[in-house]
């Protein structure tokens, strides 16, 4: 059974710090590209940042460039999204996907709450 697990999310202080963890099992995680997602109250999904299956490249949308920085590690079957210097707008539900290059099939993760507030 194919199952992305989300972990790490919960409430910050604006410039403050979080590590974002994407648990993967139930199929063959190094075919997949990785990819973070985020949804904001009243606000469209958008892209945060996406891996290639081997984590040779990274792409990060303008926002969270400089800031965010996502990983993997096949041998773990994990992806992870280190946040830094996070700010209010950061708030947002942060999803997990995997996609696999030559089908389009993706999974999705039922997302993690992260919260910037004082």
């Amino acid at each position: 059974q194919v199952q992305l697990v989300e972990s790490g999310g919960g409430l910050v202080q604006p410039g403050g710090s979080l590590r974002l963890s994407c648990a993967a099992s139930g199929f063959t995680f190094s075919n997949y590209v990785m990819s973070w997602y985020r949804q904001a109250p009243g606000k469209e999904r958008e892209l945060v940042a996406s891996i290639t299956n081997t984590g040779s490249r990274t792409n990060y949308a303008d926002s969270m460039k400089g800031r965010f920085t996502i990983s993997r590690d096949n041998a773990k079957n994990t992806m992870y999204l280190q946040m830094n210097s996070l700010k209010p707008e950061d708030t947002a539900v942060y999803y997990c996907r995997a996609t696999r290059a030559l089908s389009g099939r993706s999974y999705w993760g039922q997302g993690t709450q992260i919260t910037v507030s004082t």
